[in-house]
């Protein structure tokens, strides 16, 4: 086994209205799966989805890193999380601000007994770690800003791995929906949205509370544990989030590599490698 990968870059609103966008994001998700599933080749699933959600944080195109969505006071806080299917580790950040990549600040609370820290602390620790200050904001962001767009912003990134040892991984990270209420916190740092085991990974992204009501992401690996195939499992826990009419998208691979996205309206944008066939949408 050499591996397989899925990244998404969370749903698409300006779809119907702006194909070149859609296009961009399509072509940068292609780019970014064969650099991740290269880099695989040659590291662990761990690394690899810190790797690529790393990859997705720089592209102002997505919403986490750079290109962050701003909040109701003017400032961005992301949040970013990471899950190790083998050893079961669980490390995050939840309103991290002034960092390029808060995923490699989750990643480096995996040698600690504290791995999930927020606010203040998260930033702090980050300072404690020689991470510079980095402003993610974008001028196109600013825009929206200063022109209270009130657009709902679901976008998200993530990433699962599977690697040749046959171990799994989750990442996700995000710059939240925009315009919210200071202090909000997403799904993005929580199980609810990025949960692994050795059975299962899923990275989610849509509106953070609909997938922590239903606590998509940890149902879904749960369903497959207890012997669900993949689609079965994202079929219940997919029928569950709609009777609160819920907005989400879900990514997964299982134990034996099967692969499988889903999405309550058909806007995520996603791509998945196996170094032979590249999926997009």
């Amino acid at each position: 086994m050499s591996g397989k990968l899925i990244i998404h870059g969370g749903f698409f609103s300006e779809s119907s209205t702006n194909n070149e966008t859609r296009i961009a994001k399509q072509e940068a998700l292609k780019r970014i799966a064969r650099e991740a599933y290269n880099y695989l080749q040659n590291h662990s699933a761990q690394e690899t989805v810190v790797y690529a959600v790393a990859l997705l944080e720089d592209d102002a195109l997505f919403n986490a890193g750079t290109g962050s969505q701003i909040q109701s006071d003017g400032k961005v806080r992301m949040s970013a999380s990471l899950h190790n299917g083998n050893t079961l580790k669980f490390s995050g950040v939840i309103n991290i601000e002034d960092v390029q990549h808060p995923i490699h600040v989750a990643e480096s609370l995996m040698q600690y007994d504290d791995r999930v820290l927020g606010g203040e602390g998260a930033i702090q620790y980050a300072r404690s770690i020689n991470v510079p200050v980095y402003d993610p904001i974008i001028p196109q962001r600013r825009e929206e800003y200063l022109q209270k767009k009130s657009a709902l912003r679901t976008s998200t990134v993530g990433c699962v791995a599977l690697d040749a040892q046959g171990n799994l991984a989750a990442a996700t990270s995000t710059g939240g929906k925009g315009f919210e209420i200071p202090g909000r916190i997403s799904d993005s740092a929580t199980t609810a949205g990025n949960f692994c085991n050795a059975d299962c990974g899923v990275s989610c992204t849509g509106v953070g509370e609909d997938i922590v009501s239903v606590a998509l992401a940890t149902k879904i690996v749960t369903r497959v544990t207890d012997g669900f195939s993949i689609a079965k499992a994202f079929e219940k826990s997919f029928a569950e989030l709609a009777t609160i009419d819920g907005f989400a998208g879900a990514i997964a691979i299982d134990a034996q590599g099967n692969i499988f996205h889903q999405d309550s309206h058909p806007t995520m944008v996603f791509a998945s490698y196996d170094g032979e066939e590249m999926n997009v949408f």
